[in-house]
């Protein structure tokens, strides 16, 4: 009978453990603490002292959003847990406490077991009495791996931690290294294999990385970062780039300094990067001024963005000396989001169809610009060109500074530019000298931040609208009181003069010359349904240009085309 109920009470074990197993899912939180390594001691198991309480609750999980813990409930229950690992199963106190305190999703999922009005303590104690938790999941948690990556790494045989021994025993290996405990997940994550080895391995492999000349802060940022380094022989590209750093001027731990657990290295690319440099013409002298004044270029995706940029650089016929210069001069411009600008600024140069010669010369005049401005996409650029590739190109030609201006989403930093050339305030303030302005007061100085382009570009322009018909004077009474008009470019100032006289005399503009600044589309569509509606007889024939144009799109559909019966209509034919 003893012996039937023995074999009972094991399978009933076995059972709640299995269920157990399933019912305990935490719920993904990040946590940092850490304590200096322990060892796991074997003691001998211990339960907690018999209690009378209330059943604890078997309701399903619910997420921390919905069943919120109070602080002292969440305190009482990392204390409950805390005595379970160390009393009850044998943890030594550090472990103990450190999973206790930074497993938050596997607390939260045994708090939202228990109701408001329980006792945590003595529900939690009770609960453990009689249910086996799988270790597993609060210990991997406190290693700083997510509940996603926590339920596939489980094994499936076991929930005691102390049945393996082998990981236990490596963990701690790395604890005693000096690695925070919360990053070795992610060691755990990238190199599973390390915590199979036999004992001394681990150490041996730590010690080696440190036989290079490193020091052991050095290592320990290299192995969380690039956990692979662990696995089977010492990484030989590693060796080849820490000696190639030592030849070029920079001492062992130079690295240590820049490596970052956020980010994981190609040494292999690293590698090739240096030799990269070295090949094309950067002697050992000029790269370390490179990396001294920004070690982005080497770290930041281990190389690649210096590496496929000088490649392409060199392909567009860009001298290497001159490149070199351009780094120098520039230092910021292989950060990464530097580096992402130049690469759409090229792109959209290509796309356009632009010569590669005039690529090289703008890449090597105005590589600042491209590197600190966000382009918009050249299918966006081009539909104020009509999708005229060409004619495009010819305005970049033109004055390179107009590629910010189409296509820059920022243009601040391209006028301070502009203004500052010299050559360019000359032809300008000529051009403001001819229209009134007095030389050196504040009406020019505003003046020539408004107008945009070069002097011969604004003479042009204004020729055009004086050509249209216009007296001088008069366009020079227009310009002043609508300056943006001049920021266009001829072809377009023809094209909206011509549509005006299909439907107004040019001089109805005088008194709004805000008309030049409008949208073609704007302005043909509502012309258009303005001269459909005095067709029919529905609309005052002498309205103003302003009337029609200077109103919102709401405040003209109610006025201009909700008043004929077939206007809705019209005007959506107009519009498609």
């Amino acid at each position: 009978m003893l012996v039937i109920r023995k074999v009972r009470k094991s399978a009933s074990w076995k059972m709640i453990s299995q269920l157990n197993h399933l019912f305990i899912t935490p719920i993904s939180e990040k946590s940092s603490t850490s304590h200096s390594p322990q060892k796991f001691s074997s003691l001998n198991i211990r339960c907690f002292r018999s209690v009378s309480v209330p059943e604890l609750t078997t309701q399903t999980p619910i997420s921390p959003a919905m069943n919120k813990i109070s602080r002292v409930a969440r305190t009482d229950g990392q204390a409950v847990l805390f005595d379970y690992l160390h009393c009850t199963r044998g943890f030594n106190y550090v472990d103990a406490d450190h999973i206790s305190k930074n497993s938050p999703c596997f607390l939260q999922s045994l708090l939202s077991k228990v109701d408001n009005d329980q006792d945590v303590t003595r529900a939690l104690t009770r609960y453990f009495r009689y249910h086996p938790i799988n270790e597993f999941e609060p210990f991997f948690e406190s290693l700083g791996l997510k509940q996603s990556e926590v339920t596939s790494m489980l094994p499936r045989d076991l929930i005691f931690l102390s049945d393996d021994h082998v990981l236990i025993d490596n963990y701690h290996v790395l604890c005693y290294y000096g690695i925070p405990r919360t990053k070795i997940g992610k060691i755990y994550k990238e190199a599973t294999e390390i915590f199979g080895y036999d004992h001394g391995v681990l150490d041996m492999k730590l010690r080696a990385h440190e036989n290079l000349g490193l020091s052991r802060s050095t290592v320990i940022k290299l192995v969380t970062c690039s956990p692979t380094l662990l696995l089977g022989e010492m990484n030989s590209e590693l060796i080849q780039v820490l000696e190639k750093l030592k030849i070029i001027g920079f001492e062992n731990d130079w690295m240590g300094r820049y490596l970052s657990n956020k980010h994981s290295y190609n040494w292999g690319r690293m590698l090739s990067t240096l030799r990269f440099l070295n090949e094309v013409g950067y002697s050992d002298e000029k790269m370390v001024t490179l990396f001294q004044m920004n070690p982005a270029f080497l770290f930041e995706g281990s190389g690649k963005q210096i590496y496929v940029l000088v490649g392409q650089l060199l392909k567009l016929g860009v001298k290497m000396n001159d490149i070199y210069s351009l780094f120098c001069q520039n230092p910021n411009i292989l950060s990464l989001n530097c580096t992402k600008n130049l690469w759409h600024a090229l792109y959209f140069l290509l796309e356009i169809g632009l010569e590669i010669e005039r690529i090289a010369n703008i890449v090597s005049t105005h590589i600042q610009l491209l590197g600190s401005h966000s382009l918009k996409g050249p299918k966006t650029v081009l539909r104020g060109f009509k999708g005229d590739k060409c004619r495009l190109c010819q305005t970049i030609k033109d004055d390179p500074l107009n590629l910010f201006r189409l296509a820059s989403k920022s243009k601040s930093n391209v006028e301070k530019m502009t203004s500052q050339d010299p050559g360019k305030v000359f032809q300008k303030t000529t051009f403001l000298l001819r229209l009134g302005y007095l030389e050196n007061s504040d009406e020019m100085a505003k003046a020539l931040k408004q107008f945009r382009g070069r002097g011969d570009q604004l003479q042009e322009r204004f020729d055009c609208l004086v050509n249209a018909g216009l007296d001088c004077n008069v366009v020079i009474n227009m310009i002043k009181q609508a300056p943006t008009t001049l920021n266009q470019g001829k072809d377009v100032l023809e094209k909206k003069i011509v549509l005006l006289k299909t439907y107004y005399p040019v001089e109805s503009i005088v008194s709004f010359p805000s008309y030049l600044c409008y949208d073609v589309d704007r302005v043909h569509i509502r012309f258009s349904m303005y001269a459909w509606l005095k067709q029919k007889g529905a609309a005052k024939p002498t309205l103003s240009v302003s009337t029609l144009l200077a109103c919102s799109d709401a405040r003209f559909v109610k006025y201009f085309v909700d008043i004929h019966p077939e206007g809705p209509a019209m005007w959506e034919s107009l519009k498609s």
